[in-house]
């Protein structure tokens, strides 16, 4: 791993072995019990927050929120899964759990401490496959179906309690002794666990120290000492009284989600999934039209040079898709590969200054020659660039399909919604002939369409840029076996055909494709693969062959998405509105992640998202200046 100093790298645990139980290097001390790590971790965290007991009272569509200040092994968590499990909730419940590690295990460190517990075997194999790479940020794994959410943050405990938005009913005051990691166990951080507990919530920590313990009662915890694990004299256990705050419902309400594209899609399964019923609305005739209409799409993600809120995100969208259309392996989701390639003498240089700057984890992304490009393409390439071994394309249309076949989603199609109006608590959706549709909360994820759906006066910073593809039989080129990007994108052949494009067209609205669009991706892919179209044709007469297809993208003006509650020009939030648009050509990328952190939010549950990559995504900015008030 390159130096520890360039983002966005986190240096990992330094691990011993020591008659088969793992030590920590830096602070001297072992991860859990000589004795029998999984049974003090019963002992010293679930049994004093009666977890058993509570995870029995999770209603439907409800949840409860686990935090702890030190990942390690993830024991802890895998034993509270369990425990989440035996109590077999209702499947619209979930489990929420969210750790912190300033020093991260590696996957090998990780495979090898969870290989101590053959019980924990299934959940242990789920969690390190979902294992995120070792980056800094908060890295959201969906696990269990989805009825478990590990909130992992990769960083210092108190950056990441001041990041993350969440309010625990049970904490594990977990990590190394205090006396070896003081930095954990500050007054802050002490002050930022109440900040994110709900009354009533519990806690539990093998230390007793009396330091400790009189931080915890000042922020409001009533502490009590109870006997130890194993030779371990004393361990405390507390509890944060006034409980007349009642658990946060599971969800009772009806949202309408207006649009059926990838987004809208990815929406309505989530929160269907967490117990909310959705009605999803198009214009079309069914789901997965437009843009997610394509053939074919490529999932990939531009780094910036300068590792700011803009590359974070889009790195985490990655990182999180990959994870989740991992699912769909082989039924529409291929994870071929990915080349970007140093394509010009321009692109040649910011990759230069890219690799100077940043240290990624190879899992993530690696530097190639033009050698090594050829091989990993299956086509002879000019220049080497950066290949990333998780990515890949998928079949958006077919995903959609399969997305939205579940009993709590209605599919309401060729309905154009007219205008949305606030009706008794509800908002409206005025259709064709005096048809409508109501729900306490909608949520306008329509990509180039959404400006004219917004219940708002104003003008606002989203553009629709038109974008054609063109679909070439294999018998016009040499098919690569991994996606390539450049100028175009080219994906490998399916059923024959294989998907170029797409054309970056500002000022056209014209639906239709044209001979000009296909020859322009055409020369375009020419430029950036020479000799991989036929020579048979010429290209103007190629282009008056081929099929492809029109779609428009919805983007910004910064080009970064929109997710998040519908505010107005001053900054005030109109209630039940949501918009989910402005994902451009990266909607596969940024699709999920933001699915997720939108149905966080609509289902009060913890955010994906830190602060502030939340108000990165945030919907005032998207405010034409001059509406905007002094």
């Amino acid at each position: 791993m390159a130096s520890p100093n360039l983002p966005p790298q986190i240096e990992p645990a330094e691990v011993k072995w020591k008659n088969g139980v793992p030590e920590s290097v830096r602070f001297g001390d072992v991860y859990f019990s000589r004795e029998d790590g999984l049974k003090e971790t019963r002992y010293v965290f679930l049994q004093p927050n009666h977890l058993a007991e509570r995870f029995a009272e999770v209603r439907p569509g409800g949840q409860f929120v686990i935090a702890e200040t030190g990942f390690g092994t993830g024991l802890n968590f895998l034993a509270a899964w369990q425990a989440w499990n035996g109590q077999k909730p209702d499947c619209t419940a979930t489990l929420h759990f969210i750790s912190v590690e300033r020093f991260p295990l590696t996957r090998d460190d990780l495979i090898h401490a969870l290989d101590l517990w053959p019980e924990l075997a299934d959940l242990a194999t789920e969690l390190i496959e979902n294992y995120p790479p070792l980056v800094k940020g908060a890295h959201r794994l969906v696990l269990g179906g989805g009825q478990v959410r590990l909130t992992l943050y990769f960083g210092d405990v108190l950056e990441a309690w001041q990041a993350l938005e969440f309010n625990a009913d049970a904490w594990f005051l977990d990590g190394f002794a205090p006396a070896r990691n003081p930095e954990m166990w500050l007054d802050r951080a002490i002050a930022q666990v109440r900040a994110h507990s709900r009354p009533g919530s519990t806690l539990a920590t093998f230390t007793s120290v009396g330091r400790i313990r009189r931080s915890l009662a000042a922020v409001g915890f009533k502490v009590h000492k109870t006997r130890g694990f194993g030779r371990k004299r004393d361990m405390l256990s507390g509890l944060l009284e006034n409980t007349c705050e009642p658990m946060p419902p599971g969800g009772s309400d009806t949202i309408a989600v207006i649009g059926a594209g990838i987004a809208g899609c990815l929406l309505a399964r989530n929160l269907a999934d967490r117990g909310t019923p959705v009605t999803l609305v198009d214009t079309a005739s069914h789901q997965g039209t437009a843009a997610s209409g394509n053939r074919q799409g490529a999932m990939y993600v531009k780094l910036g040079v300068e590792f700011n809120d803009q590359t974070e995100l889009g790195l985490t969208s990655l990182l999180f898709s990959q994870r989740f259309y991992a699912r769909y392996r082989d039924q529409c989701w291929h994870p071929t590969g990915l080349l970007q390639l140093a394509w010009s003498a321009q692109e040649a240089d910011r990759q230069r200054r890219f690799l100077e700057r940043n240290a990624y984890p190879a899992e993530i992304f690696y530097p190639v020659d033009r050698d090594e490009a050829s091989r990993l393409t299956g086509v002879q390439t000019q220049s080497g660039g950066l290949w990333f071994p998780g990515n890949g394309w998928l079949e958006p249309a077919r995903l959609c399909k399969v997305l939205t076949d579940h009993p709590l989603i209605t599919r309401v199609f060729n309905f154009e919604v007219g205008r949305l109006l606030p009706l008794n608590g509800k908002w409206q959706l005025s259709g064709p002939g005096g048809s409508d549709i109501s729900a306490h909360r909608i949520v306008i994820c329509a990509g180039h369409q959404s400006p004219a759906l917004i219940p708002l006066n104003g003008a606002y910073r989203l553009k629709s840029i038109r974008g054609q593809v063109t679909h070439l039989p294999d018998t016009s080129l040499q098919t690569p076996k991994a996606v390539v990007c450049g100028t175009r994108y080219l994906n490998p052949s399916d059923n024959g055909i294989a998907v170029t494009g797409a054309t970056f067209d500002l000022r056209d609205d014209n639906p239709e494709t044209t001979p000009e669009s296909h020859h322009e991706n055409l020369t375009e892919l020419q430029s950036m693969l020479p000799g991989s179209l036929s020579r048979e044709a010429p290209l103007t007469e190629l282009s008056e062959q081929v099929e492809g297809k029109v779609a428009f993208r919805c983007t910004t003006h910064d080009y970064q998405p929109v997710a998040g509650k519908l505010c107005d020009i001053e900054g005030n939030e109109l209630t039940g509105v949501y918009l989910l648009t402005g994902l451009g050509s990266k909607g596969l990328t940024y699709a999920p992640l933001l699915a997720e952190y939108l149905a966080d939010e609509l289902s009060g549950q913890p955010a994906c998202l830190p602060k502030r990559l939340g108000q990165r995504v945030g919907t005032r900015r998207i405010h034409k200046p001059d509406t905007l008030s002094s």
